[in-house]
């Protein structure tokens, strides 16, 4: 549940960071209802320099918030690969990513994997397979292409979840 005494729909922008592929996924919530707005992937080509692969994810994320207008952006935080400089490499590209939500005007959160799964699944470590399940399960059964898009989806609804949580804290606060 989403939780709130508000039906004030909002539209969340779940951004998944990968310099090849950066997975995004967009979904209203109203109340308590979480519903499909859009979901893909911004890429980049390989054959270009870094800092022109970064800028080709800044612009397609700058595109896709034009678009679809969020009111606000989660992005999944890196986690450490034993590879330093992939590692290195997609905090850049989450960098970039970041950078287009708040030159956008969004706010953004941050949530771990871990996180993701556990809003989504109920375990922080459940596999990939079963926060897609649960994904198409929570929105009515949408078909994503694409695991990026589909983990994007993931920290969109982690998001909602967590939101959700902070209105009512804030409410029982103001009460």
């Amino acid at each position: 549940m989403i939780g709130g005494a508000s039906s004030r729909q909002i539209k969340i922008l779940g951004l998944d960071p990968g310099l090849r592929r950066t997975g995004w996924g967009v979904i209203q919530v109203d109340g308590n209802a979480l519903k499909f707005v859009a979901a893909g992937t911004v890429c980049s080509d390989d054959a270009l320099d870094l800092a022109q692969r970064l800028a080709q994810l800044h612009r397609g994320v700058l595109e896709v918030i034009k678009v679809w207008t969020p009111a606000t952006a989660a992005v999944e935080e890196t986690f450490v690969n034993k590879n330093p400089l992939s590692t290195l490499k997609l905090g850049q590209a989450r960098g970039a990513v970041m950078l287009a939500a708040a030159l956008s005007d969004l706010p953004v959160a941050e949530y771990t994997p871990n996180a993701v799964k556990k809003a989504v699944v109920g375990s922080g470590h459940a596999a990939k397979e079963q926060v897609e399940m649960m994904v198409r399960t929570l929105l009515g059964g949408v078909k994503v292409q694409g695991a990026d898009a589909s983990d994007a989806l993931a920290v969109a609804i982690c998001h909602a979840h967590h939101r959700g949580t902070a209105q009512r804290v804030l409410t029982s606060v103001r009460s």
